[in-house]
Formats: C-alpha cells, sequence, structure tokens
C-alpha cells in the first residue's frame, strides 16, 4: 500500500459532474489499497469572482482581508468533493490549513510553508480515509490565514507529499501533460514523456501556467516524485524528475511567455559603484522581485538600469523608486512581455540563441531586452507580438 497526493484545479471540481468525475478518479487509486490525500482549488471562477466582489467595496483592499476572502473558494470545493466521495460509499474528510495545520509565514498573498504537521493526516489515513485538503493557504504566527499566492494549491499538494513521505504527487489539469508550448496557442505542440525539475522550474517561472514555480522548487528539494496528467482524459502525463534523457536533436524543451510582466527604467544614475546594489536591494527587502536587467555603458558620470518586474509588483515598485529618487527620470512599460525557451540540450549545442533571434527577425519582432543562462533564453517584446513570437519560435525549433 503506498501513499499519493493528487492534487486538482478549478476546472477539475467546477461544477456537479466534475466533482463526480474527480470522485471517481480518487476512488480508483483508493480501491488500488493506497491512501490517498486529495488538495482541491477553488472552483471555475471563483477566485475571480471574489476579487471583482472586494473591488466592489474598495480599490486597494487590504492583503490580510483579501486573503480571508479568497481561501473560502478552497474551502467551498474541498467541502463539496468531500461530500461527493461519501456520496459514492466511500470514507473521506475535508480539512483547512488551520486544522491540519499547515504553518506559514506573514507574507499575505504571497506566503510560504514553514512546516506541516503529519499528525493530524497520518491518523486520518490510519482510519482509511481519503482526506481531502484546502489548497493554496497556511496559517501565519498570529493565526491568520496566508495564501501562498496563484497557483499555490500546487505548492500545497508538493509540500504534504514530502511531508508524508508520499509515493507519488500527482498534478491534474486540463492539459494531459507538459507541452512543448501552450496547446492553445500552438495546437502542433508536443506532449513531453517526462521533463528535468530545472526544465520544469523554469518553464514554470518564465509563464508555463501547467505547475506552479514553487512546486517545481520544492519538489527538486525533495526529491518527490511529481507527474502531471489530465483529469479530464484518461492518458500517459508527464513524469518530472531529476535527470531525463535528452534527445540528440532536441535542443529545447519548450517555448512560454509570461504577458504579467512590466519593465522599469531608471535615467541618468549616477556612474558610481553601489548603485545597482542599492537599487535592488531596496526592491529585495519589499519582496519585489526582479528578472531581465539592462544597465547601459556609463557616459558622462551617468548611466541608465532598466529591469522587469511582475505587473502586481509595478505599482509598489514606482512608488519605492519614486520615494528612493526624487530627482531621477523613471519610467515604466507595463504593455511588455517575455517569452523564453527553455532546454537541457541549449548546454551542448552552439547557435540556439541565433535560431531563436532568427525566428523573431523573420517574423518582424523587435527584441527590447535579453537574458541568458545555461538552459534558458528570455527576450522583452511589446505584447501585442507575444502569441505570434510564440508560435515562429516553436516552429523554428519543432518544424517536422
Amino acid at each position: 500500500m503506498g501513499t499519493i497526493v493528487q492534487k486538482f484545479g478549478g476546472s477539475s471540481v467546477a461544477d456537479k459532474e466534475g466533482l463526480f468525475r474527480v470522485a471517481r478518479i480518487i476512488t480508483r487509486t483508493y480501491d488500488q489499497g493506497n491512501n490517498v490525500v486529495v488538495v482541491v482549488s477553488a472552483q471555475g471562477d471563483t477566485t475571480d469572482d471574489l476579487i471583482e466582489k472586494a473591488r466592489e467595496i474598495t480599490s486597494s483592499p487590504s492583503r490580510r482581508e483579501m486573503d480571508m476572502l479568497l481561501t473560502t473558494g478552497e474551502q467551498i470545493s474541498c467541502s463539496l468533493l468531500a461530500m461527493t466521495i461519501q456520496e459514492l460509499g466511500y470514507p473521506s474528510i475535508s480539512l483547512t490549513a488551520w486544522q491540519i495545520p499547515i504553518s506559514s509565514d506573514s507574507n499575505y498573498s504571497n506566503a510560504r510553508i514553514k512546516k506541516i504537521s503529519a499528525e493530524r493526516l497520518n491518523r486520518e489515513l490510519d482510519q482509511r480515509k481519503i482526506v481531502v485538503v484546502a489548497g493554496f493557504q497556511g496559517i501565519n504566527k498570529y493565526d491568520d490565514i496566508a495564501t501562498l499566492g496563484r497557483g499555490g494549491s500546487d505548492t500545497t499538494a508538493v509540500a504534504l507529499a514530502a511531508t508524508l513521505k508520499a509515493d507519488l504527487c500527482q498534478i491534474f489539469t486540463d492539459v494531459d501533460g507538459v507541452y512543448t508550448a501552450d496547446p492553445r496557442i500552438v495546437p502542433n505542440a508536443k506532449k513531453l514523456p517526462e521533463i528535468s525539475y530545472d526544465e520544469m522550474l523554469e518553464l514554470a517561472t518564465l509563464g508555463a501556467q501547467v505547475l506552479h514555480n514553487r512546486s517545481v522548487e520544492m519538489a527538486k528539494k525533495y526529491n518527490v516524485n511529481l507527474e502531471v496528467v489530465s483529469s479530464f482524459r484518461d492518458l500517459p502525463g508527464t513524469t518530472v524528475k531529476e535527470e531525463v534523457i535528452v534527445m540528440e536533436k532536441m535542443l529545447i524543451s519548450g517555448v512560454a511567455k509570461d504577458d504579467h510582466v512590466a519593465r522599469i527604467s531608471l535615467i541618468g544614475l549616477p556612474d558610481v559603484p553601489g548603485i545597482a546594489f542599492k537599487l535592488f536591494g531596496l526592491l529585495g527587502k519589499k519582496n519585489i522581485n526582479v528578472d531581465l536587467i539592462l544597465q547601459s555603458v556609463g557616459r558622462d558620470g551617468t548611466k541608465d538600469i532598466s529591469f522587469t518586474v511582475s505587473s502586481d509588483n509595478l505599482e509598489d515598485a514606482m512608488q519605492l523608486l519614486k520615494e528612493k529618487y526624487p530627482d531621477k527620470t523613471i519610467e515604466f512599460n507595463d504593455n511588455v512581455s517575455k517569452v523564453s525557451i527553455v532546454g537541457g540540450g541549449m548546454q551542448s549545442n552552439a547557435g540556439v540563441a541565433a535560431k531563436m533571434f532568427e525566428a523573431l527577425y523573420n517574423a518582424g519582432i523587435n527584441i527590447n531586452m535579453i537574458s541568458t543562462s545555461d538552459i534558458k533564453i528570455s527576450v522583452l517584446i511589446d505584447r501585442e507580438y507575444s502569441k505570434q513570437a510564440v508560435q515562429c519560435i516553436h516552429e523554428m525549433f519543432f518544424h517536422d
């Protein structure tokens, strides 16, 4: 008998039909003799609807109160799913973060899990109950609910799998695995039978919406056996693991885009040591992550620094910078997208960047910023061309 953690997204449990379909997947796993822990997200568009309700009241709700509001979506899902499993004749219990408990830090709206107690979970599993957990949430030192950020239910599932030393953590989605690009943008995208933790982490961080990047980071850290499968079709999925067989002809594993980015530029900063440290240290203290960075060559004692942040952090970053640099010109552009390629095969093959840039050149798409690593190349472009960029880059690398 093994222990399996299964996570289901909002689209999978959006209605009665979905709940019963998911319940049958769960009970089939249970009937195979496994202990089963299930993590669920809020149903369908519930989270967006709750955000809209808050905006009807105020344009700037506190993050604490938003966390209190948004986690009701997961609580509804987990209780309804537990009822559905019971309706099929199986023992089940739903648990929220505070009942387990799942302890987190106090960074409301983007909290990180600090510790999970296995005692309550093991007690319920020993009674052969199917445990349904509300994803996306933790309890901080003030006994307040703190959410884990968009996609945080993936992280909840992997963290539970690590805590329970589960044999397998399955992430059920509306696609049947990890593809070389979003199939909604590139219809002929290819499904990958397996992908490395590092490649999946890069893709998730760069905009691929299959897995939450922090869940992949945690899976790698604790060596969690991770699989992405479909909740709608009984098909083989994609295994995420430490090492994969890289085919000689496969230069990259995927193309991803992120439309939720913004570029900020500081003009005329002093060209002296420590300026970059002070700038990015200031943002780091406020938990504002910076991605692409471009610094101009110093001229006449000054230099310009441009960088990208998440669109969610743009307002806070601009306010912080205007307070710190009131006499400097600070510009932003939130009409940009980051398009990236990822692949372990890039390390041993020259000319990968050139092929990517050639694809963009052929499509007449201008590049604003470039960032590279051993397994990633990212470019910043105008947002109106982001889908076209993904399509032309994918065609360049994956044409038959």
